[in-house]
């Protein structure tokens, strides 16, 4: 099956700072954001995110790591922050892919946990093939693609999207 680059490096990081932005313009009366990204992908461009936040605003951006088991994600889903340090603050949980909506849906579940001041989802890329009822907030790219397709992000000194 023949690969199409759907993004390349520099309109990856268009997309990251304009979702930057889109975050912060939700966040403006914040003092406090937490950005926590699905490992590995998700919180690679949670880390993008939280840097170029802090370069755009004065909120105090905290990271937050999430580790699921994708293939099974009913087992523990984990966070490097403990509940009492996002209470009451503004989230935003973060992914590469939103293909068929589980680990956003079961990161919201986890985060659902503890009362949150607001909650919003961010992915670089959207696919069109939900199985659950979520949605992202912030997204960098819509994809229609077939169930056959794989969407491949690659972070590295020269990152890239690609569909297979």
């Amino acid at each position: 099956m023949e690969t199409q680059t759907i993004l390349t490096h520099q309109q990856i990081q268009h997309k990251i700072r304009r979702i930057a932005y889109q975050i912060y313009e939700t966040n403006a009366n914040e003092s406090e954001l937490i950005i926590a990204g699905i490992a590995p992908y998700g919180y690679v461009l949670a880390e993008r995110l939280e840097t170029v936040l802090k370069e755009i605003s004065d909120i105090d951006v905290k990271l937050c790591k999430v580790s699921m088991d994708k293939e099974n994600p009913l087992n523990s889903t984990e966070t490097s922050l403990k509940p009492s340090e996002y209470e009451n603050k503004s989230i935003v949980l973060v992914d590469d892919v939103l293909n068929t909506g589980s680990a956003l849906t079961y990161g919201v579940h986890h985060f659902l946990n503890v009362t949150t001041k607001r909650f919003k989802t961010a992915v670089l890329v959207n696919r069109n093939h939900k199985k659950f009822p979520i949605k992202a907030d912030f997204k960098g790219v819509s994809l229609s693609t077939s169930l056959l397709n794989h969407v491949e992000v690659k972070f590295g000194e020269q990152d890239s999207v690609c569909l297979k």
